[in-house]
């Protein structure tokens, strides 16, 4: 999720995923898939910029994820069974 500002100030929460698109008329207005609308303070680069960011920060955790060793130990190729990855990483 992204954090964004109404034009009166407010901030909420914003799932990248949704965007269709982002329109600057001038106001900034954010539209979602299903057809609802946003007019956000942000300009529409500094939005995209934090989409970027987002998206960035998403890859470079699974990054890390996947570096990371379980303590599961390695399937074998002819096991049907899912390899369960921790969701939260326990911090020392």
């Amino acid at each position: 999720m992204i954090l964004v500002t109404r034009i009166n100030g407010a901030v909420f929460a914003l799932n990248p995923d949704l965007i269709e698109r982002a329109d600057c008329t001038p106001d900034t207005v954010i539209t979602l898939v299903d057809g609802t609308k946003y007019v956000i303070a942000e300009s529409v680069p500094e939005f995209i910029d934090s989409v970027r960011h987002y998206r960035a920060s998403l890859i470079s955790q699974a990054s890390r994820l996947e570096a990371e060793p379980t303590s599961n130990a390695r399937l074998s190729d002819d096991s049907h069974d899912a390899k369960v990855l921790p969701l939260h990483r326990k911090e020392s």
